[in-house]
């Protein structure tokens, strides 16, 4: 399925069980970050994805409109009600990706819904080698776009060890909104498209090879 958070219902269990003893230490980190430095809200990471048993870091660029509390769910979730939260859904679905297997972040993970500044993504480094650090299962980064392409590298110059102590394998592909599809060629288009299947497929790949 796809937009469950459509449903009062839906988001009504994410919320009852966003400190669930699965999800408690990374949403405890995000009160932590909250406002850090002033740089405002965060979303939770929703109850509905595996927390810190997940396989699969998907990392975006920054969180959009639909993880607001006030206009959508106030979490990070492949069942948001918006075009990229739905690509996504499907996508690990067709590739036979459980939710329960991922953890989803971005680059920047305050909410600006905005490209973030080479400053920002920078800031962005610290959150993500904490939330690597609370994943002991982690499997595979699938980095989701030149941001947060751009995020991994930072975090990979300071801490080299960390991906070849961990054994982690990086994917890369594009980000799963629209925007990023476009061109006006219908060949390109098609071949981001193929892409970004691949690497979906590349991602459940790793994990039966790893189980």
């Amino acid at each position: 399925m796809a937009r469950r958070m459509a449903s009062e219902a839906f988001r009504g269990e994410q919320e009852r069980d966003r400190y669930a003893p699965h999800v408690r230490a990374i949403n405890e980190m995000v009160d932590d970050l909250r406002d850090l430095d002033g740089r405002g809200w965060m979303p939770y990471v929703a109850p509905w994805h595996g927390g810190v048993e997940a396989r699969v870091l998907s990392v975006l660029r920054d969180p959009g409109p639909k993880t607001q509390d006030t206009i959508g769910s106030g979490f990070l979730c492949l069942e948001n009600d918006d075009p990229t939260a739905e690509l996504q859904c499907r996508a690990f679905s067709e590739a036979s990706i459980d939710p329960y297997d991922i953890a989803p972040w971005n680059a920047y993970p305050w909410y600006i819904n905005r490209k973030p500044s080479a400053s920002q993504r920078e800031a962005g480094v610290g959150p993500l080698l904490r939330l690597i650090n609370l994943l002991p299962r982690l499997r595979v980064v699938l980095l989701q776009g030149g941001d947060a392409r751009d995020t991994w590298l930072r975090l990979r110059t300071r801490h080299p060890a960390l991906v070849q102590g961990r054994k982690i394998e990086v994917v890369m592909t594009c980000h799963p909104g629209r925007q990023a599809l476009w061109s006006r060629d219908p060949a390109i288009r098609e071949a981001r498209a193929q892409h970004r299947r691949l690497a979906y497929r590349h991602v459940a790949d790793a994990l039966r090879h790893g189980a």
